[in-house]
């Protein structure tokens, strides 16, 4: 019988929810993507390279041009002085260049530390470089971080800690005294940080995201990833990319040219124009969602939910206690099959699931669909 290097894991939640809501033809509120197109320009400026026979292999690491396009956004939102060519590798996808990071810096019997709710890819990546996660909970309502408990929870085989801001799922944002903290940690125990800063645009009521490219000495240790994603509405392009230390950097693209040697040339070449010639899409990216934030919350305002902040990312949270004793999962596929919606059940971020009543609803949706999926919520 053939031995599974990952036999605990299935087809993921996001898949069956989305098969669902396709089955019983429901409002699709779960999966992470957005309902509205690509910006025009780069949808333009794809078929233009294309055209033009830019279809070949680009450089492993990355266009140039698009490399200094990165380094140069760095600079604008962070004060960060990158260097485009030594720094910056462009991924297919952030997901690959969290896989490679994490290939990068965890050997066998390491530890890397992760924040549960968590993204579903990082146990893998970490089990298949043979280690092992550390998962400490965060809770509801506010999802905030003890240090104290991940202080103790470091031992001499953890190696990295791994976190995520703005946070999917929660939509939490870490502040500066987390920051100040991590950094007092990375110091005193030599770890490493892989920063995942997918939703780094999307940050509500003027909060400022607080990169790991803004602190020089804890960057030294960093990877930060970005996705363009996210960013541009383009989720099935698989866009993404690296910021580490050129040290760090080298390392990483021993094991990026043998995932995927090199991302979509076309593409490329297209987020770079875009980001040359419309930076101001990023700029206005946090209202652009915050009013869909508000429309939706606003909307579910006499419903019995109780709504949980969302500091950031495309998502929010909803307490769902006053509505059913179902447990979330069961909610969910309940709330898909009778109500026409589809959600996300927030145990299936945990290691070990809560008992919190607790589903993630994604906004990123056309301001029709947000007010019709709000309209079937507050009957319930």
């Amino acid at each position: 019988m053939f031995e599974s290097k990952l036999p605990n894991l299935g087809v993921s939640i996001f898949s069956q929810m989305s098969g669902l809501a396709n089955e019983f033809s429901a409002i699709n509120l779960s999966q992470g993507f957005p309902e509205f197109d690509a910006p025009d320009l780069l949808k333009t400026q794809l078929n233009y390279y294309v055209q033009q026979g830019v279809n070949q292999y680009s450089p492993s690491s990355g266009v140039p041009r698009l490399q200094q396009q990165i380094a140069d956004l760095a600079k604008r939102k962070y004060t960060a002085d990158i260097n485009a060519a030594e720094q910056v590798t462009v991924t297919s996808g952030a997901t690959e260049a969290l896989f490679v990071a994490i290939q990068t810096i965890v050997r066998p019997s390491d530890e890397v530390i992760v924040f549960d709710p968590a993204y579903d890819s990082y146990q893998p990546a970490i089990e298949l470089a043979g280690g092992k996660s550390v998962h400490i909970a965060l809770s509801a309502p506010n999802y905030t971080i003890d240090w104290q408990v991940v202080s103790q929870a470091i031992t001499k085989n953890t190696r990295a800690i791994i976190i995520n801001t703005p946070h999917n799922p929660s939509g939490k944002i870490l502040q500066p005294q987390d920051i100040k903290v991590l950094k007092e940690l990375v110091g005193t125990h030599n770890l490493y940080v892989i920063s995942d800063e997918v939703y780094e645009h999307i940050t509500f009521d003027e909060q400022p995201h607080l990169s790991v490219l803004r602190d020089d000495e804890l960057f030294t240790k960093s990877f930060v990833i970005s996705s363009f994603g996210k960013t541009f509405h383009s989720t099935g392009w698989k866009m993404g990319y690296c910021i580490a230390p050129a040290d760090l950097a080298v390392e990483f693209r021993k094991i990026h040219q043998y995932v995927t040697f090199s991302s979509f040339t076309p593409a490329q070449h297209a987020l770079a124009d875009m980001l040359e010639q419309q930076g101001e899409h990023i700029d206005e990216l946090s209202g652009f969602y915050q009013q869909k934030r508000d429309l939706l919350a606003s909307h579910l305002s006499n419903s019995r939910f109780k709504i949980l902040p969302s500091q950031g990312t495309y998502f929010l949270l909803l307490d769902y206690s006053d509505v059913s004793d179902l447990n979330d999962v069961e909610f969910c596929h309940w709330l898909v099959e009778q109500a026409g919606v589809a959600a996300i059940p927030l145990s299936v971020f945990y290691q070990k699931a809560p008992t919190d009543k607790v589903i993630r609803l994604c906004f990123a949706k056309n301001d029709n669909t947000l007010i019709e999926a709000a309209q079937i919520l507050c009957q319930l």
